[in-house]
């Protein structure tokens, strides 16, 4: 009995201890599936966050490409802006021209026009004295009537020739030659209807010639001795784009505000209020 027993005990001893190795090589399994899922969960996270880094430094490069490039592209608008608002100034200058060319011819055409009616009065009365039948005291009256006219009529063409003269070298770029012909015109005929033009046209040519001191001189005085003529305007306007021109800006918007204070209605005061917006505060 005792021996069976013994045996039994035994027996359990040794299926234990058999258990026992069997749990601890499974443990051992376990334990070492365990630490190489650890090592590729960790390489995996390695390289995740590799990628993530380089994802971040292509993010970072693409914010400052893009930074630099909307820096860029601003600076353009920002230039072409400023190019708009050259060129618009320019063509309001054109326009401006083009209008005092415009007013100019249509003087001209009046002049020649009055030239023309004056020649036919002429002529009609030289008809009338060949055909007038009456005594010798009533020819010489006739006559010396005639000789009064013709010398009338000779003095105002001199004048009209002297300005249209002085007109055509300006159109065509004789500015030299055109202003001593405006000059000799307010010398010899001060009270010219056209004498507030020659001194305005004066003033042009020296603006063209880039002498924008000189022109504002000028300009100043077609305001002075002709403030009822009809080139104080342009007069007023010029001088404030020739201050703008020696890069008096504060001048430049005294005489500007001037003109549309005085003549608010007038195109000159237009051009001036356009001039003015665009001027930097």
């Amino acid at each position: 009995m005792k021996n069976t027993v013994l045996m039994v005990l035994t027996w359990m001893i040794v299926l234990s201890g058999c258990a026992l190795q069997q749990d601890v090589i499974s443990l051992d399994d376990r334990l070492a599936q365990s630490e190489r899922r650890y090592a590729e969960a960790e390489q995996k996270n390695k390289e995740l966050e590799s990628k993530l880094s380089e994802y971040g430094k292509s993010l970072d490069k693409d914010d400052k490409n893009l930074r630099s490039k909307t820096a860029s592209q601003s600076a353009m608008i920002d230039s072409l802006r400023e190019e708009i608002r050259i060129l618009s100034g320019r063509l309001e200058e054109t326009e401006y021209f083009l209008k005092q060319k415009i007013q100019a011819f249509e003087k001209s055409s009046e002049a020649i026009d009055k030239s023309t009616n004056s020649n036919k009065d002429r002529i009609a009365r030289l008809e009338q004295y060949l055909n007038f039948e009456s005594t010798a005291s009533g020819q010489k009256s006739i006559s010396d009537s005639g000789k009064t006219s013709e010398k009338q009529v000779k003095n105002q063409l001199s004048e009209d020739g002297i300005y249209q003269s002085a007109k055509q070298a300006y159109d065509q770029g004789d500015f030299e030659a055109a202003r001593e012909g405006f000059k000799k015109l307010i010398k010899q005929y001060p009270k010219s209807k056209n004498a507030d033009n020659a001194q305005f046209w004066i003033g042009e040519i020296y603006y063209h010639e880039k002498w924008y001191e000189k022109a504002i001189l000028e300009y100043q005085k077609v305001i002075e001795k002709y403030p009822k003529g009809n080139k104080v305007q342009a007069s007023l306007l010029k001088q404030g784009f020739a201050f703008l021109n020696l890069g008096d800006t504060s001048n430049a918007r005294l005489i500007l505000s001037e003109l549309i204070k005085k003549y608010p209605k007038s195109n000159e005061a237009k051009i001036a209020k356009r001039k003015l917006k665009g001027l930097a505060p």
